[in-house]
């Protein structure tokens, strides 16, 4: 079969397309034949060797953590054979080799049937970069979020920007916002009925102020950091919530403690580990029905051939795209 992979760590060269043999399931695993798959930042964060020694399976590793197929062969529980699913949860493209490839072996409990009027590229973007889902948790299980609330999510382009306003709004957010860091961007996330701060023409903290009237937001999404996570911190209201989700800007943040002691404000740190996988199942569930509902739009801005997953990583990184990055099998 088709697959990626890299034996080494390093930048996008170290991908490469290969053919090996197709995995076989044993001990109940389910055998899921792929069609799309997602790329995510985690995957650029292991290719380079930056999580903890030991967190990787020995090389080679097949990249991807998320992905959509059919099932061929079913496992000892979990969808029939021919079920179209969604890989929900697991550590695959890390500890287990994962989604960029034409077969993939799963442990059925992280397998979730699609429903009949939901296409493939539909789930495919509301998995990918795993954006809903975070915002989902995070809003309602660390945050405390309740419903006339605002949130900001930074980041129009990206998983958690994007999935964080439609998932806020749909909790009941009187306010959802987010931010672009070019005027371009800002257009695009006006075009799909963002409230956005343009960051080219003020700054975060002036555009909260501006849009709250000057009361700040009760809880922000920060999948940014950087320098974005101290004036996030600053923009909080009285009481308000940091939840710390990912560091494409970078892993360093400035911060003024008088933002955490004088607003006393609360920051937490999120992972999938502090969830069940019954918690991770339970909200894709629900955020499909929301997708067959219409009730979120999950955004695709480019379709790779499978061949081509280095150029889709690099773009996903370093591309600004305003949408998921998905490889076609």
């Amino acid at each position: 079969m088709r697959a990626i992979q890299y034996d080494q760590f390093g930048d996008y060269d170290v991908l490469r397309a290969v053919d090996i043999p197709k995995p076989v399931p044993d001990n109940g695993q389910a055998l899921v034949r792929l069609t799309l798959a997602g790329t995510h930042p985690l995957d650029n964060t292991v290719r380079w060797g930056k999580l903890p020694a030991g967190a990787v399976k020995p090389f080679p590793v097949t990249p991807g953590t998320i992905g959509v197929g059919t099932v061929e062969v079913p496992g000892a529980s979990g969808p029939a054979a021919g079920s179209r699913v969604m890989i929900s949860g697991g550590r695959y493209g890390i500890a287990l080799d994962g989604t960029w490839a034409e077969y993939i072996v799963v442990d059925p409990a992280h397998l979730l049937a699609i429903p009949d009027d939901i296409d493939d590229t539909s789930v495919a973007a509301l998995s990918a970069g795993a954006g809903y889902l975070t915002a989902y948790l995070a809003l309602t299980e660390l945050a405390g979020f309740q419903p006339g609330g605002s949130v900001l999510a930074p980041g129009s382009g990206g998983a958690v920007g994007q999935g964080g306003v439609e998932i806020a709004r749909h909790l009941g957010a009187s306010l959802a916002i987010t931010t672009a860091t070019t005027t371009a961007k800002a257009e695009l996330s006006r075009a799909a009925g963002y409230e956005v701060i343009d960051l080219t023409r003020e700054s975060l903290r002036e555009g909260v102020a501006r849009l709250t009237g000057g009361k700040g937001v009760d809880v922000v999404l920060d999948g940014v950091a950087g320098p974005i996570t101290g004036q996030a911190l600053g923009s909080l209201a009285r009481g308000g919530t940091l939840v710390s989700i990912g560091y494409s800007a970078g892993i360093q943040a400035d911060i003024n403690v008088t933002d955490l002691i004088w607003k006393a404000a609360s920051v937490r740190g999120f992972q999938f580990a502090m969830f069940t996988q019954e918690q991770i199942n339970r909200t894709n569930s629900l955020l499909l029905d929301l997708v067959a509902r219409k009730e979120i739009t999950p955004l695709v801005d480019r379709v790779f051939p499978l061949e081509q997953a280095a150029e889709a990583q690099r773009h996903l990184i370093e591309g600004g795209p305003f949408g998921r990055v998905l490889l076609s099998l």
